[in-house]
């Protein structure tokens, strides 16, 4: 006498696995569709699953709705800040006299951007620029910190030297350190010739999470024009 195997229970996932694999289930048994209910997430009672559909449709598109209210709202305040970038380099690109370029290149971020405190240093620049603010001369630490940056560095204010440089130094809770270097900004085989220092009193305005994209569009425009000063 042999013994039969047991025969497995089916489970959920067979009748899922049955009823994807089999469309015209529902074409030749309709009635289901109007007698099968289920809870609904926004209540205790109990709808059918045509309303259940509808429901989770409306939701999907009030979800579709929210992206493309904020993908709007995005492409509204990046072409607010590519307009902004734009102006500062015209202005920045007619100025003449080199000697005035640093404090054209601060002006306009502080305005333009509604940066609190901006200051900005550079070396190695001709002697006839030796006297200003922006040629004081820096530490080799800082001047190696600013060749290792290939992006702007956006974070808490962690006592970095290039902070002294901002007027009121003491109440910057985060920053961005733009580093200046001939070419691309993530041109590592070039040293940073300068540095730009960007300064907040909101611990939120510059984040280690936020993106970068424009800020290194400035740091190459604003290379650009402070290179003539070398």
């Amino acid at each position: 006498m042999t013994s039969s195997s047991p025969v497995s229970p089916i489970t959920e996932d067979d009748i899922a696995h049955f009823l994807a694999n089999t469309p015209g289930f529902f074409e030749r048994h309709a009635e289901l569709l109007a007698s099968v209910t289920i809870a609904s997430p926004h209540g205790q009672r109990a709808v059918s699953l045509h309303e259940r559909q509808a429901e989770m449709l409306r939701e999907k598109i009030k979800g579709l709705e929210h992206r493309v209210m904020e993908m709007v709202r995005h492409g509204t305040e990046n072409a607010a800040i590519t307009q902004k970038i734009h102006q500062w380099t015209r202005e920045v690109a007619a100025v003449r006299d080199a000697a005035r370029l640093p404090r054209a290149v601060e002006n306009g971020l502080r305005t333009l951007f509604d940066v609190p405190q901006v200051a900005l240093r550079v070396w190695n620049v001709a002697p006839e620029h030796a006297g200003l603010v922006a040629t004081q001369p820096v530490s080799e630490d800082l001047r190696l910190f600013a060749s290792s940056l290939t992006m702007p560095f956006c974070g808490p204010n962690l006592g970095f030297e290039a902070t002294a440089w901002l007027p009121e130094a003491g109440e910057v809770q985060s920053l961005a350190l733009l580093p200046l270097r001939e070419g691309a900004i993530d041109s590592a085989d070039q040293p940073a010739f300068g540095l730009i220092v960007l300064g907040s009193h909101d611990p939120h305005r510059f984040e280690a999470t936020m993106g970068t994209e424009f800020l290194s569009r400035m740091a190459e425009l604003a290379s650009s024009a402070l290179s003539r000063m070398r």
